[in-house]
């Protein structure tokens, strides 16, 4: 019989391969970006660049002097994070309602940055 920290174990890792499956299924694969949506609102997106910024995107090239400050826009800022976030933590791009993915370069009409 299982113990309850090796089933806890097995559905952590079955749910983890089900979010990878499901990003494979979703972008078939193609390459993809974590961007902010243009309707967010203000506090919107300003909660949640605090929150990608606080839960392990590399927020530093978006700082006052950083690679990627310019343009200075909270769009352009959260969408940063997103995209950061987002490429360590595979098919989490959401942040309640403020991002989608998109299948095009953003860096080629945003920034120029590591998006790559």
């Amino acid at each position: 019989m299982a113990t309850s920290k090796l089933i806890s174990v097995m559905l952590m890792l079955t749910f983890a391969t089900t979010i990878i499956l499901i990003n494979v299924v979703i972008v078939g694969g193609k390459k993809t970006w974590c961007v902010s949506r243009s309707e967010a609102g203000t506090q919107q997106l300003l909660d949640a660049l605090n929150y990608a910024c606080g839960a392990g995107a590399d927020c530093g090239p978006i700082q006052p002097g950083g690679s990627c400050y310019y343009p200075n826009t909270l769009q352009n800022h959260a969408s940063y994070a997103f995209n950061s976030y987002y490429q360590k933590a595979r098919g989490s791009c959401d942040f309640v309602g403020s991002a989608h993915i998109v299948f095009n370069d953003p860096s080629m009409n945003i920034i120029h940055s590591p998006f790559n």
